[in-house]
């Protein structure tokens, strides 16, 4: 009985080790460098130098293939033009060299705040986004740029576009 509840133990012990190293749960800020791209976007537009920061998720599918949400607070937008966003990417995540890897993947982003005299900004905003990172330990660095598919503004060509660097720990 006592080698059958010790089996029954490392068994759990080594499932639940697993599991634990299939996903992955951590925080992440850096700086935005956001403009606006469209026809109606004048070339004088000035960019907006802001910030991101959030939490992060990974789940790996098949050791070199990752799903990664994330929940990200942005600073977008212009100059004359600020937009907060709370974002929502979901990212297909390709890991190649045991610690680089590229991602790409919708981003859903919502407008929390917004400073504008040009008129209200669209509520919600669809983006894709492509990027690269590294990790080492529960240490990671990321590189991604979030181009617009909708306009921010209705009526008007312009969408966000959003050159993101990024840093972060992973929790457990």
């Amino acid at each position: 009985m006592k080698k059958l509840f010790l089996i029954a133990i490392t068994v759990i012990g080594f499932t639940c080790t697993s599991q634990a190293q299939n996903f992955k749960f951590g925080l992440k800020g850096g700086v935005n460098f956001a403009t606006l791209n469209g026809g109606d976007i004048s070339d004088t537009i000035d960019g907006r130098t802001g910030y991101h920061i959030g939490a992060v998720a990974q789940l790996s599918l098949l050791g070199i293939l990752a799903i990664q949400p994330e929940l990200i607070y942005s600073a977008q937008g212009t100059d004359d033009f600020d937009i907060d966003y709370l974002n929502l990417p979901v990212l297909l995540k390709f890991k190649f060299l045991k610690i680089l890897s590229i991602e790409a993947g919708p981003q859903f982003g919502f407008v929390v705040n917004d400073s504008s005299d040009f008129g209200d900004p669209e509520s919600f905003d669809l983006s894709g986004a492509v990027g690269a990172g590294v990790e080492i330990s529960k240490f990671f660095a990321q590189v991604r740029y979030n181009f617009g598919v909708t306009d921010v503004i209705d009526n008007a060509d312009a969408r966000n576009a959003t050159f993101q660097v990024s840093v972060g720990f992973y929790l457990f």
